[in-house]
């Protein structure tokens, strides 16, 4: 209570010290570049502070609008009243008008009014029994979610709600923190997506990385550059082999320990209770949706991205094709189409098998809708404040601020890296850092290589280690970031606080990005071979859970 007290007494003090300065004269001239890297800041300081994430976000969005109406030459009481207006009629309404947030939001609530209905009708239940008999342990329900997560490798937002949906119960039944699942979908979700040949993260890899590449003029396949950069890619590498090595190990540190130990002590409370007709409960009536929802994905993706003259080009293998056709695909379209198609199966399926009347079935997938509520307006809330730091240039504060230093090329991936991480964690968004930061640092680290007199043959691995780079800190700034849309959306399918599921990832991310840095991206910029690097952050990773992490049990 004392915390909430200080930050209002904090935000009330500074109108008024604005208040008193702006009374000796107008404030004038352009915004100090330094003050954009303030909404992010303070939405994640008062989340820290509030633990309330919409709260945070709103103030992060009113602080970025104070700031540019002030610079607009607006008293401050002005732009404090006029940036609560521009909240609302400007970044919550740009984000809400948004095509593909809008599809996201259909997507994320139709999914909830199939998990609720595939629920209701002993579906779910069914599946969750079936598990359990596979599952007896906290340890083989956790491998269970992991392998569900990399079958899952063709997007990350349908992994981590339908994963995170079905698992919960799973975890509930066998004692698993729902922060440990939270962990586990959201660390397999982006790590396995960001690297696989075909998924809906390739159309917007290859774009960026064609854009760097044609500034630099130079005369490479994007498809190529991305395939040769993946064994640079340590970090979601790296991810994947640490969270595997601690569901094994059955050993955690830091809060996700606490986490584990309370929920292996504690009654089984957190199990929705949905009414189900126990007499016709069959898994048929889940699994037939899910399965609907991973194939009309798959297949939405090859029909809105199909072109029949690079399916019928003899040049490309099956997998180039495939790739192309899914990387020009419009990802959204085929996720609203499947989960739609997803939730009418779940109602035929319900009618048909008389698991529930209409009207029931209507009345909880009602409540599906609402389930999801929470999840819309943090969504909503995450991408306005993502315009914030668009409009007064956080990411490009970020970006001059350290390529401003001089540095050998040796030292770009590591920087990259780096940079891909704060801008991702300050903007809540890896997708968004990936086409800032492809076109800017692709041509600058070219041309730093070939300014320090380095050989074609010589640049190329650095070049590709860049390539990796930008998406690897994205990516990891993307976990630890409290705004972010797909660490919300798996704290919110978990079941989990959201910023518990921030605490207590964030430990684990820092970790196994500290070892991608230090025995990764930094030893190959050096020379060293990448199999030997992953060998190297394997095993370090290995010893840090081996000394450090305790058992739970």
């Amino acid at each position: 209570m004392k915390k909430k007290w200080i930050v209002f007494a904090v935000i009330i003090a500074l109108i008024i010290g604005v208040e008193l300065l702006y009374a000796l004269g107008p404030i004038s001239g352009p915004m100090p570049t330094w003050l954009s890297i303030m909404p992010p800041l303070i939405a994640i300081v008062i989340a820290l502070l509030l633990k309330e994430v919409i709260s945070a976000l709103f103030f992060g969005i009113l602080a970025g609008t104070f700031i540019m109406n002030l610079f607009d030459g607006q008293s401050p009481l002005t732009s404090l009243g006029n940036g609560m207006l521009r909240v609302v009629d400007t970044y919550i309404t740009g984000a809400l008008f948004n095509n593909e947030h809008t599809i996201i939001i259909i997507f994320t609530i139709l999914i909830g009014g199939m998990v609720r209905i595939i629920s209701a009708n002993g579906g779910m239940h069914a599946i969750v029994n079936w598990l359990m008999r596979r599952a007896k342990s906290p340890r083989s329900g956790q491998l269970i979610t992991f392998l569900m997560d990399i079958c899952m490798f063709f997007d990350d937002y349908s992994n981590t709600l339908m994963v995170g949906n079905t698992m919960r119960p799973v975890a509930d039944k066998l004692k698993v923190s729902r922060q440990k699942l939270a962990y586990i979908v959201d660390s397999t979700a982006a790590p396995v997506v960001s690297i696989a040949f075909v998924t809906t993260w390739i159309g917007a890899e290859l774009s960026y990385i064609n854009a760097g590449i044609e500034e630099i003029g130079m005369d490479a396949s994007a498809y190529v550059v991305f395939f040769r950069s993946l064994k640079y890619s340590f970090y979601p590498i790296l991810t994947l082999g640490f969270v595997l090595m601690i569901i094994l190990s059955q050993r955690d540190f830091g809060p996700m320990l606490k986490a584990e130990r309370e929920a292996r002590l504690s009654e089984i409370a957190n199990e929705e209770s949905v009414a189900t007709n126990s007499k016709v409960a069959h898994g048929i009536d889940a699994v037939l949706p899910l399965a609907v929802l991973i194939f009309c994905t798959i297949a939405g993706l090859f029909f809105t991205g199909y072109n029949p003259e690079i399916w019928n080009d003899t040049n490309l293998n099956f997998i180039e094709k495939l790739s192309s056709i899914i990387g020009q695909s419009d990802s959204f379209t085929a996720l609203m189409w499947a989960s739609l198609l997803s939730l009418l199966t779940a109602i035929i399926m319900t009618v048909m098998r008389g698991s529930l009347p209409f009207g029931k079935i209507m009345e909880e997938m009602m409540d599906g809708f609402k389930m999801m509520f929470n999840a819309v307006i943090i969504l909503t809330m995450a991408w306005a404040i993502s315009l914030v730091t668009r409009d007064i240039h956080t990411a490009q504060f970020v970006s001059d601020l350290l390529l401003k230093l001089s540095l050998s090329p040796m030292l770009i991936p590591v920087l990259t890296f780096l940079l891909g991480a704060l801008i991702s964690f300050s903007t809540g968004t890896s997708w968004g850092t990936m086409a800032i930061l492809y076109p800017l640092i692709l041509p600058a680290s070219w041309a730093l290589s070939m300014e320090h007199g380095l050989s074609v043959d010589q640049a190329m691995p650095l070049f590709y280690n860049v390539v990796a780079s930008v998406m690897a800190g994205s990516v990891m700034g993307d976990h630890c970031s409290p705004i972010s849309d797909t660490t919300i959306m798996s704290s919110l399918a978990s079941g989990c606080n959201h910023l518990q599921h921030v605490k207590t990832q964030m430990p684990y991310a820092l970790t196994v990005g500290t070892v991608a840095l230090l025995l990764g991206v930094f030893p190959t910029a050096l020379g060293m071979p990448s199999w030997a690097a992953f060998l190297m952050g394997f095993v370090a990773l290995y010893l840090i859970i081996r000394f450090f992490g305790q058992k739970v049990d």
